[in-house]
């Protein structure tokens, strides 16, 4: 009886063996909840959602564009998307001498990044840095991830795909190459550059004599590794070029496009960050780590393909089966597969679709903000005690009944109550539960509007739906049992007696298990942080290439402090 009591929620919770597609069901839903829901297992609180689902990657990337947080954790991008850089943008270019650039080169976003390049003919002479602003909007594909990371384990797929028409991991510092390819294959596209991430943001601009403003500045050198001011000259490079170690250019960290894994560690003279000479770029792509992320670059969301849309791309669903996020890549992808994607790249960047006008990143992060804190002050108050008598228990469980409360509160329908003759059933539940899922989609899915979503809306829409009722599932489950257990014994009183000491206890357990089944399955970013949070003196730093520091694991590297100014006390 006592699994009873609980909902039989946890224990028996059903898996769909089928693959859950990725095109948006238009459902008409009717204005008013169907408090009978006679929907079969839609709304059922035990039926969780198929293990090959990607709807929750497909909501977690596109909340994480042109974010430097999450794209360095999951450097292994999965999106195409159309943008603009809009007129007015102003961006750099490092160089050994004053000349525009007459081949595609590589832009940074910010000057930090970009001076790290910027060289000078003779020790002595400064080093050149083009400023360039752009005159009419620059059209551009971001592919998301750090695609500028030159790593044989993932992060270039998505761009190789256009540029050899295949993934080819052997490949992963022929940047020269690449760029190349990418502008050729761009040539007979509405297309300028591409926009990629490593330590900051960067563009890889195809033409320099069209829609960009090109004027040289002579710059002071800083000394570099004792060499004197900027060290020797060198051939051109940008932000993201080859720049291969030479006998000819200034001594690099070794190794440092040649690693395929984070395993360089991180040069801090006198624990200050500002020390190595990527310091700079590691500091300005830190601005740009949460959301909005990088304005500059302006994505059309309405453009977007994903290489999580199984109905796309079915052959990456077994290649991806098992396997934790951070492992995700496109080796694998089937011919077919890979010429169906570059088609629909190639058909979406010449069209001007204005879609539904529906404000998707906002609505996305709506989302995370009304759910993130309170699901991760649950898992704290589950996990910062270690109650040791009943009374302990009790008030725990109460705790975390009422956080589960506030996030429930407005989808209780006044006629949800649960039936004393049926204690193990939680059908009386699911309205309340569908009312919560939909809440933010039904609207859209009831409405003309559907009318007017296009595939990459729809996509979205799907990834929204089933976060959103992956949510409400166990939220809802959770809620319920601590209905069943006693916890609001206004709302309801269990018909039977039970020991309270081993209630609570499995109660708890199961909330635990459950709370950190949802988080990780969602795995937001915002949850991804330095704990205890670091300093005004340091910065929370996530390794990223080429560098890592403070990490145990460098196939899955973790955030930690760095020191970003030398100590004002002189301590290390």
């Amino acid at each position: 009886m006592l699994k009873e009591i609980l909902g039989l929620f946890f224990t028996f919770t059903l898996l769909e063996a089928a693959q859950i597609p990725l095109e948006a069901q238009y459902h008409r839903h009717p204005t008013i909840v169907n408090l009978d829901n006679d929907s079969g297992d839609d709304w059922n609180i035990n039926v969780a959602p198929s293990q090959n689902a990607t709807g929750h990657l497909v909501f977690e990337t596109v909340n994480s564009f042109l974010q430097h947080w999450p794209n360095t954790r999951y450097r292994n991008g999965h999106s195409v998307v159309p943008g603009l850089i809009p007129a007015g943008t102003v961006l750099y270019h490092g160089r050994g001498d004053a000349n525009t650039p007459i081949v595609p080169e590589w832009l940074a976003t910010d000057p930090e990044h970009s001076y790290h390049f910027c060289r000078g003919q003779t020790a002595d002479s400064g080093c050149w840095q083009l400023v360039i602003t752009v005159l009419r909007p620059l059209k551009v594909l971001y592919f998301d991830g750090s695609a500028a990371a030159k790593m044989r384990d993932g992060s270039m797929d998505s761009q190789d795909i256009l540029a050899y028409g295949k993934v080819v991991p052997e490949k992963f510092f022929s940047e020269r190459e690449r760029i190349r390819n990418l502008c050729e294959w761009a040539r007979n596209l509405d297309v300028d550059g591409f926009v990629r991430m490593e330590m900051d943001f960067e563009i890889m601009l195809c033409d320099f004599s069209q829609g960009v403003f090109v004027e040289p500045f002579n710059l002071r050198a800083r000394p570099r590794n004792g060499r004197g001011p900027g060290g020797p000259g060198r051939p051109p490079g940008g932000p993201g070029g080859p720049h291969r170690p030479s006998d000819k250019t200034f001594p690099l960290p070794s190794n440092l496009h040649y690693e395929n894994s984070y395993t360089q560690s991180l040069n801090v003279n006198s624990s200050a960050l500002p020390s190595s000479g990527l310091d700079g770029a590691i500091y300005s792509g830190s601005w740009h780590r949460y959301y909005p992320g990088d304005t500059r670059i302006q994505l059309d969301l309405t453009r977007l393909v994903s290489f999580y849309d199984t109905e796309l791309v079915p052959s990456l669903v077994t290649e991806r089966y098992g396997k934790e996020r951070i492992k995700h890549r496109l080796l694998g992808i089937s011919s077919e597969d890979l010429q169906t994607v570059v088609r629909k790249i190639e058909e979406l960047t010449a069209v001007s679709d204005l879609g539904s006008g529906i404000d998707w990143a906002t609505l996305l992060r709506l989302i995370v903000k009304r759910y993130s804190e309170r699901l991760e002050m649950v898992q704290y108050i589950l996990n910062s005690s270690n109650p040791n008598s009943v009374s302990e228990n009790k008030a725990l469980a109460e705790n975390v009944q009422i956080n589960l409360i506030a996030m429930l509160q407005p989808y209780m329908l006044y006629i949800i109550k649960p039936s004393p003759d049926l204690p193990a059933s939680t059908k009386w539940v699911s309205p309340m539960y569908e009312l919560c899922a939909t809440t933010y989609t039904k609207y859209i899915v009831t409405s003309s509007l559907h009318l007017r979503l296009t595939g990459s809306e729809s996509l979205i829409l799907n990834g929204i739906q089933e976060t959103t009722k992956e949510i409400c599932r166990v939220v809802t489950g959770m809620w319920v049992d601590g209905v069943m257990a006693g916890l609001e014994p206004d709302f309801y009183q269990p018909s039977e007696e039970v020991d309270d000491a081993v209630h609570l206890e499995l109660l708890i357990q199961s909330w635990k298990e459950r709370i950190f089944g949802l988080m990780k399955w969602l795995d937001w970013s915002v949850w991804l942080k330095c704990r205890p949070a670091c300093g005004f003196e340091e910065m929370c730093y996530l390794p990223t290439w080429p560098f890592i520091r403070g990490s145990d694991d460098s196939d899955d590297p973790q955030p930690s402090c760095v020191r970003r100014m030398a100590s004002l006390d002189g301590q290390n």
